[in-house]
């Protein structure tokens, strides 16, 4: 009888746990930062999904833990294994979320009519080490059907660990003859209930290039690990319950009870009491017990003195917010916490370059660290290193992935340490205002979903020169191009809210 109610409990505990785990998900812009890594071709035919494939860590997805997905032809991936090998929809008019959306349970790269059968490619590879691996899928200039010479390329990028999902649209065109034109970016759950998608990119027609997306689940750990250094190498360390508890539950810490194994945590029994606990062997598993659900979390001691990441910034220093866990310190929300990120800010810059120390602090012992605009944020934390309103990666004007190498002025100092030069997008209007066909040969179309005023429009070449104006442009709704020699291109928006910058290549 007491095993029947054990089972009983843990099922409705089980039933509990899924239900709090459908919390809505979040969407931010993003740094644009493509991945690259070798891909395996899917080879299916246009308006199809691919088979079963299989993923290279389990993934949180509303809740539920997956270990495969299908890939479409038109744009999404697809969590259920009942479409594997079946047709893909291609027609639909309903926003995201709708219970009677034809895709259910799935991530919308760019969902949209693709004709894959006239060139391009889909595939699909592995990026990074474990335990904070991507896995990326890849639409690589698929043609849009009923309009063969436009093209989309975007990534769907799953973390491991983090369960964040990136959407980062390369270039996505758009074409009126199927469906017309309709696409949809984002995510959307088993029933059709729930769903998510970044502003301006639910179903309608529209182009995007060069933005990026991230969907994440706050405060939810489908996976929660707790490292700390360990003196004497000896794979057990000490562990704050009080840190746990306000990782799992900052708003009711006191709610989180701890066990040492599952079957004590189901039926409540024997709770782990002290405010320390000292682990009995590396990566131990204990269990939490909060808000009717149960949650695994990973005890992980580690030598310090290493540079785990290779950034020079010693392994113990990376503990910022100095509660003893290395593991809930993530700068950049990249999920990959600093002690394992070569790259803690996000900027583009490695932690390496920037964690250097030009000038004696008079009010210590120690050199002080880099700080270019002085704001109290050492440049390896600080996504703006000259305080211009720019963000770093953004200063990277020849397009290459490396800021570090982009001096408009030709002064031996780069771009991104130096606030006179901000020709990149601010925060205020990123991924809001863009441009289509991206290439261009003849016209830009402006992409204003959010009908901001426009107020002036130029543009610049790679060197920051300005090659064009329009200086009263609230009616503009297209640039010519044509005159403009082939190459890389900064288009300067000042509008109402702000100064943005879009990047558009003219063939």
């Amino acid at each position: 009888m007491k095993q029947k109610y054990i089972l009983i409990l843990l099922f409705m505990l089980l039933c509990i746990n899924q239900s709090q785990a459908q919390g809505n998900y979040t969407v931010n812009a993003i740094p644009y930062v493509p991945f690259q890594a070798s891909m395996t071709n899917i080879n299916t035919n246009d308006d199809m999904c691919s088979g079963l494939i299989p993923l290279p860590f389990s993934f949180d997805y509303y809740g539920a833990t997956y270990n495969q997905l299908v890939i479409s032809t038109n744009g999404y991936v697809d969590f259920r294994s009942s479409s594997a090998n079946l047709g893909s929809p291609f027609a639909f008019t309903q926003n995201v979320p709708a219970a009677n959306f034809p895709v259910k349970n799935s991530i919308l790269g760019a969902y949209q009519d693709l004709y894959n059968t006239t060139g391009g490619f889909i595939g699909y590879g592995t990026y990074g080490t474990a335990p904070y691996r991507k896995f990326v899928v890849y639409y690589y200039q698929n043609a849009l059907f009923a309009c063969s010479t436009r093209r989309s390329t975007f990534q769907i990028v799953l973390h491991e660990t983090s369960n964040l999902i990136d959407v980062i649209l390369i270039d996505k065109q758009a074409c009126p003859n199927s469906n017309a034109g309709r696409t949809v970016t984002g995510l959307i759950d088993a029933t059709g209930a729930n769903g998510i998608t970044p502003p301006g990119r639910n179903t309608g027609f529209w182009a995007a290039a060069q933005e990026a997306w991230r969907f994440a689940r706050p405060g939810y750990y489908a996976n929660y690990s707790y490292v700390v250094c360990d003196p004497n190498n000896d794979g057990v360390g000490e562990y704050l319950l009080a840190t746990l508890r306000n990782d799992l539950a900052p708003t009711n810490p006191s709610s989180v009870v701890l066990y040492e194994t599952l079957t004590d945590a189901t039926v409540q029994a024997n709770p782990i009491g002290g405010t320390v606990y000292n682990s009995l062997s590396s990566n131990q598993v204990i269990y939490a017990a909060f808000n009717g659900q149960i949650k695994a979390v990973t005890l992980q001691a580690i030598d310090c003195a290493l540079d785990v990441d290779v950034d020079t910034v010693p392994t113990a220093l990376e503990d910022l917010n100095g509660d003893t866990n290395l593991a809930n310190d993530d700068t950049d929300g990249d999920g990959i916490p600093n002690y394992a990120d070569n790259d803690d800010d996000g900027d583009m810059i490695l932690t390496n370059l920037e964690y250097v120390f030009p000038r004696m602090n008079a009010n210590a012992a120690q050199n002080a660290l880099l700080d270019t605009d002085a704001d109290g944020v050492p440049n390896y934390l600080d996504n703006d290193d000259d305080g211009d309103g720019v963000l770093t990666y953004l200063e990277d004007y020849n397009g290459n992935g490396n800021p570090a190498d982009d001096d408009t002025n030709g002064n031996g100092t780069p771009d991104y340490m130096e606030s006179n030069v901000a020709l990149g997008t601010t925060e205020l209007t990123a991924g809001i205002i863009g441009v289509y066909p991206n290439p261009a040969q003849d016209i830009l179309y402006i992409q204003n979903d959010q009908n901001i005023l426009l107020q002036s429009i130029a543009i610049y070449n790679v060197q920051g020169t300005l090659v064009k104006t329009i200086p009263q442009a609230s009616t503009v709704s297209s640039i010519p191009v044509s005159e403009l020699a082939s190459g890389l291109y900064l288009i300067q928006w000042t509008t109402e809210k702000g100064v943005a910058t879009t990047k558009f290549v003219k063939q």
